[in-house]
């Protein structure tokens, strides 16, 4: 199991600090920390340690929160800030799973919506359930469900 991504983060973050990269040593803490917290908010429910997807979910959250930073910064007139937080985005990105491109991801819906029966925009919530549990890793649901309304007529 080494290939999962808590060693991968314990690795890269190593190899960062005997690199003496600040930046990316900074990136890879702050993730640690951040699943660090995860993994103790989910005690509660008996889970030690949060699973793989809870771990790329955390990763999506902590890319898409530096995105609008950076957004933010950009309409600021603030490009420094804007491309730390870029930098950091560069980083987090390199552990995500590959996404799906745009046709991948029309097969992926339509095969969803089959699957489900789903005949009307007021199931959607069920084609979205099952776009999730089968393709969670690598498809991004922000972009998923447009393509699920305008499949169910919406």
């Amino acid at each position: 199991m080494a290939d999962d991504l808590r060693s991968r983060f314990t690795a890269s973050l190593k190899e960062s600090m005997i690199a003496k990269d600040a930046a990316r040593t900074s990136t890879l803490r702050m993730i640690t920390a951040k699943l660090k917290d995860v993994d103790i908010a989910a005690r509660p429910s008996g889970v030690e340690k949060v699973p793989e997807d809870q771990i790329v979910a955390m990763l999506r959250g902590m890319a898409k929160s530096r995105a609008e930073s950076a957004t933010m910064y950009r309409q600021g007139n603030r490009p420094e800030l804007a491309e730390k937080e870029e930098a950091e985005i560069a980083v987090i990105e390199s552990f995500l799973p590959q996404q799906m491109d745009e046709a991948a991801m029309a097969a992926a819906v339509d095969a969803a919506v089959a699957e489900s029966g789903a005949t009307g925009v007021k199931e959607m919530g069920k084609v979205m359930a099952v776009l999730r549990a089968k393709h969670g890793a690598v498809l991004d649901m922000a972009k998923a469900g447009p393509l699920v309304k305008a499949r169910l007529g919406g």
